[in-house]
């Protein structure tokens, strides 16, 4: 006699459930809403691009590294394991920025690095040596006045895929991913400022 009660709710639960899945998933086929000041989606560097970028830079020990749009954070703690350097990584993603602490964490590396939920836009670039920038080449564009004008002579920038316009990277270098595409690592050191006329 509890038959069909039992069934019905099976039924009610499992449609409820179905709702719950279609819910979360959002439409097929369409990225996941972004913060409005994001400017790329989080697409992670490649573990061999991250390492190069950082081995074109030069990175030490005496470096700071700031990545803008450090997404999992991975080429901060790569520094910080590899070359004992100091780093932030400025990420949007408040979810991202917490799994690059717990990342940063098991590296062993935490006392070397920090990542902060903020707009790259609004990053003080001064006190960093090393800038790395994985995110698009409008959004280069937008960094780039502010790339010039703030970091000292001798800091060097390095983009993964995207250039800066008429602004000639001091070496590029493609590179060969495990999947066997070509990618470009841009690399520019900033020089003395030039006297204005």
């Amino acid at each position: 006699m509890w038959r069909q009660p039992i069934h019905r709710f099976r039924s009610v639960a499992r449609a409820a459930v179905a709702l719950a899945l279609i819910a979360g998933c959002g439409e097929p086929g369409r990225p996941a809403p972004r913060d409005p000041a994001s400017l790329a989606p989080f697409v992670a560097s490649p573990e061999m691009i991250a390492e190069e970028m950082l081995r074109l830079a030069k990175v030490g020990k005496e470096d700071v590294v700031y990545d803008l749009g450090s997404g999992d954070g991975r080429i901060v703690i790569t520094a910080a394991r590899l070359y004992g350097a100091k780093g932030v990584g400025f990420e949007l993603d408040a979810d991202l920025v917490r799994r690059s602490t717990e990342s940063a964490h098991r590296a062993g590396v935490a006392h070397l690095v920090e990542f902060r939920q903020q707009d790259v836009m609004t990053v003080d670039l001064s006190p960093a040596t090393v800038v790395t920038i994985y995110l698009s080449r409008d959004a280069n564009l937008k960094l780039r006045p502010a790339i010039r004008t703030q970091l000292r002579p001798g800091a060097r920038v390095v983009s993964h895929d995207f250039d800066m316009g008429d602004w000639s990277a001091d070496v590029v270098r493609p590179l060969l991913d495990e999947s066997g595409m070509t990618r470009h690592v841009y690399l520019w050191r900033i020089g003395a400022p030039q006297p204005t006329r």
